[in-house]
């Protein structure tokens, strides 16, 4: 994404009159996920009162990160409980760290994303910093809920809010889902690490699909990385 399409995001979202999105963004946003084209756009699941959530975490999924995703799935008082997404940045971009859990039945498919090259300025694989500031190009940790489909650079496209001071800004950022050819399998096979986002939670074009199919409507995904000993 350029930074002169995600101004240009950051003014659509706001609403402001009058104005055009630029063609990278090609906006066509449609409220409540449903895109107008057949069959190119995933359908979201059904939404699901809040239900309990189990107490112990996942397999594959980091005990301590994921008492602190039930922690903010409380705190901010989040009613659709049904699917969440936690994305461990503790692990590198060659690992498959977007964690999409079901909590009804414990279950939990792994994804490969990309973190923001302001995040790994030397582009080692490994995210070293956050940042929530305009023009860093970094990934943000905090609490997040899915938005809005869109047609952007990349195609089908979702955007989230941020819930948390540390990610806040991420509406205006235009930090989104989307897929991105340097998001792909070969990029590991062929570099042993993903190339770097903008800031935005970039995939394989499979792998969003499924996601925001499972997470679309207000569902939570949590993002942070641990301490390291």
């Amino acid at each position: 994404m350029s930074l002169n399409r995600r101004e240009m995001l950051r003014l659509g979202t706001a609403g402001a009159a009058g104005l055009i999105l630029s063609s990278a963004a090609a906006s066509q946003v449609v409220s409540g996920m449903v895109m107008p084209t057949v069959g190119t756009t995933p359908t979201p699941l059904p939404r699901v009162p809040a239900q309990p959530v189990a107490p112990s975490a996942p397999v594959g999924i980091d005990p301590q990160l994921f008492a602190r995703a039930k922690a903010a799935l409380d705190q901010h008082k989040l009613w659709i409980r049904d699917s969440i997404g936690i994305v461990d940045f503790s692990k590198p971009s060659s690992e498959a760290r977007f964690h999409l859990v079901d909590l009804q039945n414990g279950t939990v498919e792994s994804h490969l994303v990309a973190h923001g090259r302001g995040s790994d300025p030397a582009h080692s694989g490994y995210l070293e910093r956050f940042s929530n500031d305009f023009g860093s190009y970094a990934s943000s940790n905090g609490t997040y809920t899915t938005g809005d489909y869109y047609d952007g650079k990349y195609g089908l496209s979702m955007k989230v809010a941020g819930l948390d001071w540390s990610n806040n800004n991420a509406e205006s950022r235009a930090i989104v889902i989307h897929n991105a050819w340097y998001a792909e399998p070969e990029m590991v096979q062929q570099h042993g690490m993903l190339g770097r986002s903008e800031g935005c939670f970039a995939m394989p074009k499979a792998s969003q699909y499924a996601i925001m199919r499972k997470l679309a409507g207000g569902r939570m995904i949590y993002a942070d990385k641990l301490s390291q000993a």
